[in-house]
């Protein structure tokens, strides 16, 4: 596919999404905030699998299988237990509470500081996981077009970040939950049409494909035999009830979707189709992980992990139209991360941090929050500019990318205190503990690592959350 097709691609891409956001452009900060709480349920029930899917996935799960085999699976049976809570145990309180931002709940449960400190965290993770994502992507973009035009790197992501700004400016998450879904669509169409091309080149019939998956090593999805090891299944498993819980259930981000939803009704019905539908997703990607394992091991291809599925959706013999689906996929993933992203920070800073409700000029209200927005537009350039050119180290950016992650864990230690006691705790140490926490978890992790072999895995959020917790505990009031 030239850079030229590609280029194409992206510009049609990017010409729907405008589209999408003309056709929903609403009145101001009702629309921008919670798209006034009108969005059909199963539209943000689709749309909410390529949010949760994102870049990173979208390439690495084909690639587990070789190493991993389907032990991914455990993790994903995990989800389904913590969707169950969140729509049966949040949802109801963020409904009651008529929420906005999730992390007000925490302000009325255990106070200021408490509120502050998790919606900063929230910030914080979101804001390095966005570039992060947009940063791999722009770096794949540069390299298959904009390095052979003479475009810079700078100007690529500068666009890039425009082109969001754009769409989602004016109407925020009510376009987002209709963007989601075109994003969503074309990751699953590259999946699905990768995987009919495939077993074309490799001239196997549907039944003998699902024997030879059945029967395969490369298919095992339990793991039992030794609990040091990452893919032990009781700790997949409950990592991706916790996982489940903290990066959906007290993300803004995700939430925000929610709470668009007509009534409570609506959102339980969406995290229920939601969590059936994830999980036919996840089993499709593992699918195709091994049948891009066995094509690449019969044609003799280099490429494992992250660079196995590009490489080979990208092959001359797979044509133009999955090479062109595949990098439009790719394009979603990130963005269905990025542009909401964009969107949630926004609410997350007008809301908890300045308090824009409690501004009587409706007109005034607006224009903060358009500043806002473009505000976190132009951070997100700077940070992705800073990975690129101060930084400039893959390894280093990746740990910075999954010690924002650690920052989960404090919002669940938090959420988790305010649901689970009636304990009332001196606030303002709050931000301490939730700073302390993530950097004792990672000391603990490389301890039982180095001295015991033994992998916490996923685990390190809930152990997080447990330190968080504990930490709480110590601010109780007597």
């Amino acid at each position: 596919m030239t850079s030229i097709n590609i280029l194409i691609s992206i510009i049609l891409y990017f010409s729907i999404l405008l589209i999408i956001s003309f056709l929903t452009k609403g009145d101001g900060n009702s629309s921008f905030f919670n798209a006034n709480k009108k969005s059909p349920w199963y539209i943000v029930a689709f749309g909410m699998i390529g949010a949760s899917l994102s870049g990173v996935t979208f390439i690495s799960v084909p690639g587990w299988v070789e190493a991993s085999k389907f032990s991914y699976l455990q993790m994903v049976f995990g989800y389904t237990l913590g969707y169950f809570m969140i729509a049966t145990i949040l949802l109801p309180i963020y409904y009651k509470m008529n929420l906005t931002s999730i992390y007000t709940y925490l302000d009325s449960r255990l106070g200021s500081q408490s509120y502050i400190t998790g919606a900063s965290f929230f910030l914080l993770s979101r804001i390095i996981g966005a570039s992060f994502r947009l940063y791999l992507v722009a770096n794949v973009l540069q390299l298959l077009v904009f390095n052979s035009m003479g475009v810079p790197f700078w100007l690529t992501v500068t666009i890039t970040i425009i082109l969001i700004w754009v769409y989602t400016f004016r109407s925020g998450i009510k376009t987002i939950v209709w963007t989601d879904t075109i994003q969503t669509f074309l990751m699953i169409l590259a999946v699905i049409l990768c995987l009919i091309k495939l077993t074309s080149l490799i001239e196997i019939s549907s039944s003998s494909f699902i024997n030879q998956i059945v029967n395969s090593p490369k298919s095992q999805i339990f793991f039992f035999e030794d609990f040091k090891n990452s893919n032990y299944f009781w700790k997949q498993f409950f990592s991706g009830v916790f996982i489940a819980i903290a990066m959906t259930g007290l993300d803004q981000d995700m939430m925000q979707k929610n709470l668009t939803c007509k009534s409570l009704k609506d959102a339980q019905k969406n995290m229920f189709w939601f969590t059936l539908v994830l999980v036919f997703v996840n089993i499709l990607f593992l699918v195709l992980g091994f049948i891009l394992t066995e094509f690449a091991e019969m044609n003799n291809i280099n490429a494992q992990k992250d660079d196995l599925f590009p490489t080979i959706a990208n092959l001359p013999l797979m044509g133009f139209i999955v090479s062109a689906v595949f990098i439009l996929g790719l394009v979603a993933a990130a963005y269905s991360s990025a542009d909401s992203a964009l969107t949630s920070m926004t609410t997350s800073v007008c809301i908890d941090l300045i308090k824009i409700e409690k501004i009587k000029s409706k007109e005034k209200r607006e224009n903060i929050r358009k500043k806002i927005h473009l505000l976190i537009s132009l951070i997100l350039i700077l940070v992705i500019l800073i990975f690129k050119y101060v930084i400039a180290n893959e390894s280093v950016i990746s740990k910075l990318f999954l010690f924002a992650g650690y920052t989960y864990g404090p919002l669940l230690g938090l959420f988790s205190f305010g649901l689970f006691t009636n304990f009332k705790i001196h606030d303002k140490y709050v931000g301490l503990i939730c700073i302390i926490s993530p950097f004792i978890g990672y000391y603990l992790t490389e301890f039982l690592k180095n001295n015991f072999e033994f992998d916490l895995g996923f685990m390190i959020l809930v152990l997080n959350g447990f330190l968080t917790f504990i930490g709480l505990l110590l601010l109780k009031k007597k």
